[in-house]
């Protein structure tokens, strides 16, 4: 993978995204929310509407939201969401989740951290991601709203998301003692999620993107027609197998280069020497 300043060329354009989404670094210490006019876009990737530093919303949390408004005209809004979601997976696929995700890139730089790596294809359990996606994010927020307001109710970020956990909770109630008082058991639950993903990241590369995430879900059913996507040319392939070493998640690059479960990382286009892979 080329570099940039010593900083691999990835790398960089993730940190540069993590900035553009997450500017408002100083409220971290704060305690503070951003609740400007920029909440009301969505990131294509998952990054939470509570994190103190975000000043965008998560495309996951708004289409729950709004999913069970339709009897108070909110479903235009979840429609708008749904067609963002399907028109950046269009264009992009699981691109996003190798350069543009937030949570991808925490992953990331967990996995650097020096220590035995585990390497488990998650041959059955990579469908969970999708039962997730229809569970939580689809029809649980359709079935049960609230009310009064006529607004899904966001299970997934209430009980599984550790992205809202880690980067949006944890500093709000570490600056906030009323928070505080009044943690209960889901707090907890989500605790233990956010825990198992952080020690796991370490172990097992993207581990919630395989496995749990649903915009990785959404993303994935885009890659083999999205416009960004990779190319390997039979006529120069060697069949050396040095892009299926090189792959991370596990993948025959080579035989399949746009697998559902390919996050664009283009470590295995870098390894190839015959230049097959583009």
């Amino acid at each position: 993978m080329k570099k940039i300043l010593g900083v691999p060329k990835r790398l960089l354009i993730q940190l540069c995204f993590f900035l553009l989404q997450n500017p408002l670094l100083g409220n971290f210490f704060k305690g503070r929310i951003y609740q400007g006019e920029f909440k009301k876009v969505c990131t294509p990737g998952l990054n939470c509407y509570s994190c103190p530093a975000a000043v965008t919303s998560c495309p996951v949390g708004a289409f729950q939201l709004f999913l069970g408004g339709a009897k108070h005209n909110f479903n235009n809004i979840s429609f708008f969401v749904a067609g963002f979601l399907l028109a950046t997976g269009a264009v992009f696929g699981r691109f996003i989740c190798g350069y543009v995700c937030p949570f991808g890139l925490f992953q990331d730089l967990l996995y650097k951290i020096k220590t035995p790596k585990l390497k488990p294809r998650f041959k059955y359990a990579r469908y969970i991601k999708y039962v997730v996606l229809a569970l939580f994010v689809i029809i649980l927020p359709y079935i049960i709203r609230c009310e009064l307001s006529g607004l899904g109710s966001p299970w997934f970020c209430e009980y599984i998301c550790p992205a809202g956990t880690i980067f949006g909770a944890t500093p709000l109630l570490a600056a906030n003692e009323l928070l505080r008082s009044l943690l209960g058991w889901r707090f907890i639950l989500k605790a233990a999620i956010a825990l198992a993903v952080i020690v796991s990241s370490v172990f097992v590369f993207r581990i919630f993107c395989r496995v749990l995430c649903p915009l990785g879900a959404i993303y994935s059913l885009f890659n083999r027609f999205a416009v960004f996507k990779i190319n390997c040319d039979k006529n120069k392939c060697t069949s050396c197998g040095d892009c299926r070493e090189a792959c991370k998640v596990l993948l025959e690059p080579a035989e399949k280069p746009n697998s559902p479960e390919c996050i664009r990382c283009r470590e295995c286009v870098s390894s190839c020497k015959s230049k097959a892979l583009k």
